[in-house]
């Protein structure tokens, strides 16, 4: 197993405040391929900043932690599938088209986080991931969502009016 991250072999200039290396204020989430071959896996103790209840994890720091690992196990899956390392070029990149969160119990704080994500379904463009969160053994959210890939070139030029 590759003791880099995937986030440091594919993008270790990246910026996203959750999962960005390259980041001074984020939170430098570290996504792994499981033994098993079909998880992505990630830990993350939430610092007492991101409460949201007394005691317990704001519910929008487990969707940003849903949403930077689903979004590295979908580009994880696309690097596999082209027989490439994660970090060969061409580069490859993929943006959240729908994010879904289910909340089923309360996250405590203090406990640290598991996420174990898998692609469902077929990989295409659009691939649907599927990534739990565990506080310790318990089951506390699950992600149902989106990711397409992309040309980041494009995207940026298409967001700012521009040509690509």
């Amino acid at each position: 197993m590759n003791s880099l991250s995937l986030q440091d072999r594919a993008a270790p200039e990246g910026i996203c405040y959750g999962c960005g290396g390259n980041n001074p204020h984020g939170l430098h989430i570290k996504s792994y391929w499981h033994d098993d071959g079909i998880h992505v896996m990630a830990e993350h103790l939430p610092e007492a900043k991101y409460s949201g209840w007394p005691e317990l994890v704001y519910g929008g720091l487990i969707a940003m932690l849903v949403d930077c690992h689903s979004n590295w196990t979908a580009m994880a899956y696309h690097y596999r599938a082209e027989g490439r390392e994660p970090g060969s070029l061409p580069r490859l990149d993929c943006v959240t088209g729908h994010l879904g969160i289910k909340f089923i119990k309360p996250t405590p704080m203090g406990v640290p986080l598991t996420l174990r994500a898998k692609v469902e379904g077929e990989l295409g463009r659009k691939s649907r991931i599927i990534c739990e969160v565990y506080a310790g053994d318990v089951l506390t959210a699950i992600g149902d969502s989106i990711f397409v890939r992309v040309d980041t070139a494009q995207l940026g030029a298409a967001a700012h009016g521009r040509e690509a």
